[in-house]
């Protein structure tokens, strides 16, 4: 668990970092290898990421096949009629599969998520491959230093959630709070059908079809010997004086008076998403309300 919460200050993503920038400035074609766990490969174009490859995340192949939007053999019939390329894309499009903007869609997902999954894990070493190909570039590259922001924006959410999940790592089962499947939507109860205590999020990820950044970040995942936290967040604004640190506090005496048990903050809209006002206790009485969407603290 530490090793999420720690993975933006290590020396490994300073040398990823610095690579990349080099490789930019000197308008680097080929590719630059991460040695680590999961590890992978950043592929530029005159100094742009224009694919990046990492075992630790599905690739663009793995998305579509798991998406049933072609089967097997049908992938193996257009991999023979391209002459045996990877990444058969003419042959999807003129056949129907996927249209040409879904496939550069995909492209683009799978690069930012196997970025993600790189900076996420562990970084040994960086070194030049200058006759690495792509097998499923983007058309127009990505800045290096804003392809690693997006991604460290992402290993810190990650970190944030109240059960943080490192994605090749832990063997998550699905939390006591979300046993119960009402209100969730599809992908989530079909994400939860696999989470069985023996697969990482990363199995979870290429089981599902999905990219392993959104699998991790759902938070429906829990290890087993996951800290409990306070269930309690208060926002970043708000003043010191208001923190109610719960395991620190004395038995209350009783309210004063008596509020409601929960006030409805509004009713659910098109993405299916609840909140409630929730009463918080202080020593003087009722302190003031904390928000409870989809039966999660925040």
């Amino acid at each position: 668990m530490s090793g999420i919460r720690d993975s933006l200050g290590r020396v490994g993503h300073d040398l990823l970092a610095r690579a990349l920038a080099t490789c930019g400035r000197e308008e680097f074609t080929g590719g630059l290898r991460v040695s680590g766990r999961p590890g992978g490969t950043f592929h530029l174009r005159r100094g742009l990421v224009v694919a990046v490859e990492s075992p630790g995340a599905p690739g663009p192949e793995a998305l579509l096949l798991r998406s049933g939007r072609v089967g097997g053999e049908q992938w193996a019939d257009l991999v023979r009629e391209s002459g045996g390329t990877r990444w058969p894309l003419d042959g999807l499009v003129a056949h129907g599969y996927a249209g040409a903007a879904e496939l550069r869609i995909v492209c683009v997902l799978a690069l930012h998520d196997a970025a993600f999954a790189v900076v996420a894990g562990d970084i040994d070493d960086c070194e030049l491959a200058p006759d690495a190909q792509p097998f499923a570039p983007v058309t127009l590259g990505e800045l290096s230093s804003r392809l690693l922001q997006d991604a460290a924006r992402k290993a810190a959410a990650i970190a944030a959630l109240p059960y943080p999940v490192r994605p090749d790592r832990e063997r998550p089962r699905p939390p006591a709070h979300v046993l119960d499947e009402a209100g969730l939507g599809l992908l989530q109860r079909e994400l939860l059908t696999h989470v069985d205590g023996r697969r990482t999020a990363r199995d979870l990820a290429f089981r599902t079809g999905r990219g392993v950044y959104p699998v991790t970040a759902e938070g429906l995942l829990e290890c087993a010997d996951s800290p409990v936290p306070i269930p309690v967040r208060v926002p970043a604004e708000a003043p010191e004086e208001f923190v109610v640190r719960r395991r620190e506090q004395p038995a209350l005496p009783p309210p004063q008076f008596t509020a409601p048990a929960e006030l409805p903050r509004r009713n659910p809209g098109a993405s299916g998403i609840t909140e409630t006002l929730v009463p918080e206790k202080s020593g003087a009485g009722w302190k003031g309300f904390f928000r409870l969407r989809n039966g999660t603290w925040k």
